[in-house]
C-alpha cells in the first residue's frame, strides 16, 4: 500500500500542537460519554480544549469528521498500520473517543501488527474498558481510563488510569514545559499506573 493511500482511506494522521508524536483523532462531539460531560461543572470535559481554537476551524472540523467516517472502511487497519509502523510512540484521540468494541478491537489489531510502536489510548468510555479482560490488551498498549470528574480518585475496575487534579500532585511534567507534552513518556509506561494532570 501507498502512503498516499492510506491516507486517502483514514483522512491521516495529526500533529498535535502539544504533543511530539503523531496521533489519529477524531471530532470531539462523537464522543459518546464527552459529550455527556461538556456542560458538567467539575468534569474534565468542562471547557473540552477539543471544541475549542483551531478545532473549529473548518478544514480541521472536514478531516475530524473524514476521519470518522473512515474507521468504517475495510481497509482502515492495513492503512493505519502503514501510516504508524516507523512511529516509535502513537497517541490514539487527541481528540475524540473509542466509537465502539469493532472500533476497540481495530485498534488492538494495528497494535499487534506494529509491535515497535508504543500505543497511548485515554480513554472515557466504560462501556466498552469494562467489557475488556486486562490480557486481551496487546503488550505495546496503554489504555488509560480517565476518572470523569476533576479531583476524582482513579477508577478501581482498569489497571491503568489518569486524572486532573487542583493541587500540587500531579505528575504529568507538562505545566513546567509551556503545557507541551515532552520525552517523559508517562502516559505510554505499563509500569506507572496512574498518571495525574493538572487541571488546566
Amino acid at each position: 500500500m501507498k502512503t498516499s493511500e492510506a491516507k486517502q482511506i483514514t483522512g491521516g494522521l495529526s500533529n498535535p500542537e502539544k504533543m511530539p508524536e503523531k496521533a489519529f483523532n477524531l471530532p470531539a462531539p462523537a464522543c459518546i460519554t464527552g459529550k455527556k460531560l461538556v456542560d458538567v461543572k467539575g468534569s474534565v470535559c468542562e471547557g473540552c480544549y477539543a471544541l475549542k481554537g483551531r478545532y473549529r476551524f473548518n478544514n480541521v472540523q472536514t478531516a475530524l469528521n473524514r476521519r470518522l467516517k473512515a474507521l468504517e472502511h475495510p481497509q482502515w487497519v492495513e492503512a493505519m498500520v502503514h501510516l504508524i509502523k516507523k512511529q516509535k510512540h502513537f497517541r490514539w484521540h487527541d481528540s475524540g473517543d473509542i466509537q465502539s468494541l469493532e472500533h476497540l478491537q481495530n485498534i488492538f489489531r494495528v497494535c499487534r501488527a506494529t509491535p515497535d510502536t508504543q500505543h497511548w489510548l485515554p480513554t472515557r468510555e466504560a462501556q466498552f474498558i469494562k467489557r475488556l479482560k486486562v490480557n486481551e490488551v496487546p503488550r505495546n498498549l496503554v489504555i488509560r481510563f480517565s476518572s470523569h470528574m476533576i479531583d476524582q480518585a482513579p477508577v478501581n475496575f482498569w489497571p491503568w488510569t489518569s486524572t486532573v487534579v487542583t493541587d500540587e500532585s500531579f505528575t504529568c511534567p507538562a505545566s513546567s514545559q509551556d503545557n507541551k507534552c515532552g520525552d517523559c513518556r508517562q502516559c505510554w509506561n505499563r509500569d506507572i499506573k496512574n498518571v495525574s494532570y493538572p487541571k488546566h
